[in-house]
């Protein structure tokens, strides 16, 4: 079971000083510049400017903290609220302003033609276990909650039972179909989901 801390991701400062980006996760790892085929990010926005262009791109991006992210792209105006996802592409000349101060934002890139991705939020329960599949990474944005590895690939040799790891904000549980992860607790959460791309053309 693989637990992604935020505390442990290096900040990497904007191009025009408008805010920094923590990589969550990128593909293939050893990709440089914008040469992987998708990327999860948490970004700090506190000015407001142009965004980067991603071309080729397709972009989910979800406000998580702060209330409104104005974005525009390509000249039209989007006013983004918190937990609502919005898909754009990376190619638009693309713009944010803070009406209401500084926000923090997540982001899913996927390359055209070999990814899709998807931003979903979801309200966790501590009766109900949410699973984190392969695939996806389950981003905690508010609350408390834990992850302990589930029982999907079969009975659990007879062992200590696990003990279940404490979740901190934006910390990442990465999807696995083995042992799928379970995470309960109170609160929010964001599930990213990077499926391969099934685009007539692509194979």
């Amino acid at each position: 079971m693989e637990i992604i801390r935020y505390a442990e991701l290096k900040a990497h400062p904007w191009r025009n000083g408008g805010g920094v980006t923590r990589e969550v996760a990128r593909h293939p790892r050893s990709a440089q510049d914008n040469a992987w085929d998708w990327r999860v990010s948490i970004a700090e926005v506190s000015k407001a400017g142009a965004f980067s262009v991603f071309a080729g791109m397709d972009r989910v991006l979800t406000v998580i903290d702060g209330e409104l992210l104005l974005l525009s792209v390509d000249g039209a105006e989007h006013p983004l609220e918190k937990y609502r996802p919005f898909r754009f592409s990376g190619d638009a000349d693309s713009a944010g302003a803070l009406p209401t101060g500084d926000i923090r934002d997540l982001n899913v890139i996927t390359r055209n033609g070999a990814f899709k991705g998807y931003t979903s939020i979801i309200e966790l329960s501590k009766k109900r276990a949410h699973p984190v599949f392969e695939g996806q990474f389950g981003i905690l944005l508010q609350g408390q909650a834990t992850v302990s590895p589930g029982t999907a690939g079969g009975p659990a040799p007879a062992a200590p039972e696990p003990v279940p790891a404490e979740l901190n904000r934006y910390d990442a549980v990465v999807g696995s179909d083995a042992e799928t992860p379970e995470i309960v607790g109170r609160g929010f959460l964001a599930v990213v989901s990077i499926d391969p791309s099934h685009e007539p053309g692509t194979d």
